[in-house]
């Protein structure tokens, strides 16, 4: 028979789903708790509780820093109060990071679920910021494009060497890059049906 139970962590008390994750080295984890009307959130002896009807968006997006390039973020913006987080990675040691796709995955898309039945009037997003978006996608075409450029320039002047080290280059750049703009395109969602982009793979 498979496994049915929920990937995020329960509190055996009142079967709240629990999330946890270190955003840095040092420091005290940031704990989530998805009550059965707010979001808390614990750090060290700090601690919030956002009713959900009180948030006013969350957006997911996919967010790579260095050491962690598989990593995705969710941003919550109450009605009132500072903007939380939740990152899919989490600090273990120095060069160490965990990844926590599935118990990610699976916390952010019930708290997206439980902002729209109690009826919030927020809005549900994707990706990154327009006003960042778009001009970085035109950077990232011309980069590209002056790239592909230089391979036809190193081929026409029989610079084989040269031009396989261009398009190698190319390849990674096309990936990595293209990956982030791919993923994280501006946009808006239905909590019922969260985009597979800016969630981590089960």
């Amino acid at each position: 028979m498979p496994d049915v139970s929920p990937p995020y962590a329960i509190d055996p008390n009142n079967g709240d789903p629990l999330y946890a994750y270190k955003p840095a080295l040092l420091g005290a984890p940031h704990e989530f708790r998805l009550g059965q009307d707010a979001l808390g959130w614990r750090s060290g002896g700090r601690a919030l509780r956002i009713p959900y009807d009180r948030i006013r968006r969350l957006r997911l997006s996919f967010r790579p820093v260095t050491l962690q390039s598989y990593r995705f973020l969710a941003e919550i913006w109450p009605a009132s109060g500072p903007k939380m987080q939740i990152a899919s990675t989490s600090w273990r040691s120095l060069v160490e990071h965990e990844r926590l796709d599935r118990a990610y995955a699976a916390f952010v898309t019930e708290l997206g679920h439980r902002i729209a039945a109690a009826g919030a009037s927020a809005s549900f997003e994707t990706g990154t910021s327009p006003v960042l978006y778009w001009p970085g996608l035109s950077l990232f075409v011309v980069v590209a494009l002056a790239l592909a450029a230089l391979v036809v320039r190193a081929l026409q002047s029989a610079e084989t060497t040269g031009a396989a080290f261009v398009v190698v280059f190319l390849a990674v750049f096309l990936w990595q890059v293209g990956s982030f703009f791919r993923r994280n395109r501006p946009g808006a969602y239905r909590p019922e049906a969260v985009p597979a982009e800016v969630l981590p793979r089960p």
